[in-house]
């Protein structure tokens, strides 16, 4: 899948620079519940919940990924893709990043998770602090072509633990908001 510069990237933005809003419950997934997602969707889906791996390897990050994180442009980092599944439909995309910098060295094997939540290792390691949301319509161009659709919500947080940072971007699909029962 390619990564190439677009000619606008996306902004990224917290909550209160959002402007206009979207709905309400669109904003609740977005912002409002800080928790695991994957926990949300294990819900949501009555735990018929699976993570589908895509792809996983170094890569040359994207540059807003390399802001985010606080490391120069064109820096390699291990990038992880995945579905997150409900009831056997895609229902998120995620990409999670890691500079190769920090990476080395902290004892994170995000290269032996497999189908494993990525999330769920985060959220149950306290040495993690997770950062700001941030939300954005993440570019067509950057999805699976399966499901490759414009003006689609994502949002992205840092996960820190010390040197090491960890962004997790996740986009919403068009199945998941009927799945939610929400009006996207």
């Amino acid at each position: 899948m390619s990564h190439a510069s677009l000619a606008h990237p996306p902004r990224w933005l917290s909550a209160s620079q959002l402007y206009p809003s979207p709905a309400a419950g669109v904003y609740d997934w977005l912002f409002v519940n800080r928790d695991s997602l994957t926990q949300r969707l294990i819900a949501l889906s009555s735990e018929r919940f699976d993570v589908t791996p895509l792809s996983e390897g170094w890569q040359r990050l994207r540059c807003d990924e390399c802001s985010a994180l606080g490391v120069p442009g064109g820096s390699l980092g291990w990038v992880r893709e995945v579905y997150l599944r409900g009831h056997g439909q895609p229902w998120v995309f995620a990409r999670s990043v890691a500079a190769r910098c920090a990476l080395e060295g902290s004892g994170l094997a995000l290269d032996q998770l497999g189908s494993r939540s990525l999330g769920e290792l985060l959220f149950s390691d306290r040495a993690f602090a997770r950062g700001e949301l941030q939300a954005c319509h993440y570019p067509a161009p950057w999805l699976p072509t399966e499901v490759r659709a414009e003006r689609l919500w994502a949002r992205r947080s840092r996960f820190s633990r010390g040197a090491l940072g960890v962004l997790v971007a996740e986009v919403f699909l068009p199945a998941f908001w009927p799945a939610a029962g929400i009006e996207a």
